[in-house]
């Protein structure tokens, strides 16, 4: 069984570990625990980890945030993937730093990535991974702190996040999006 594995981001060393990227970072510490190699593909980076006898394909867009849904709906094309198997990665302002959400469908809350998708595949029918950024900003400066370095206070349980992230997402693989949401979504 394939699966896609969509991590959201912007390209970029600009944007290398800032809290809009946190997609990105999810899936390069899921490709490095794995060796798994990033390749140039169309419209996105892409690797593939086998898994308990599923393949992960796992794309970080290359067409920046905004444009996401042209990269998700040509690997999905493909590679031939139904949408109930595919997981999108994303930050999320309106979680507490660190805490992780799993949702099988719903509103782009705001998120210009999530919008895409929605609007290039016609639907909110699809699974994804929410990494609460917290809001710890102040009135106008939504866009600085999205686009800005993780605290000292936040990279010390980074690792810690991501890894439990990562778990989330090899339990999607196997056990589906409705039994994932009942084990990670409290932790």
């Amino acid at each position: 069984m394939k699966y896609l594995i969509v991590a959201l981001g912007n390209i970029g060393d600009e944007y290398a570990d800032t809290r809009h990227n946190i997609g990105f970072s999810i899936a390069d510490n899921w490709a490095l625990s794995e060796n798994a190699i990033w390749r140039t593909g169309r419209l996105a980076n892409v690797t593939e980890i086998k898994y308990k006898g599923r393949t992960a394909i796992i794309i970080k867009p290359t067409t920046y945030m905004n444009l996401s849904g042209k990269a998700v709906n040509y690997w999905m094309q493909a590679e031939k993937i139904p949408i109930q198997n595919i997981l999108v990665l994303t930050d999320d302002l309106a979680l507490p730093y660190g805490s992780i959400r799993l949702k099988s469908k719903g509103s782009d809350g705001g998120h210009n990535g999530l919008k895409d998708i929605q609007a290039t595949l016609n639907t909110p029918e699809y699974s994804r991974l929410r990494f609460g950024i917290g809001s710890e900003f102040s009135q106008g400066k939504q866009v600085n702190y999205v686009l800005g370095k993780w605290s000292a206070e936040e990279s010390v349980v980074l690792k810690e996040r991501i890894a439990i992230a990562i778990e989330a997402i090899k339990s999607f693989l196997t056990l589906g999006i409705e039994k994932t949401m009942t084990a990670f979504n409290k932790k």
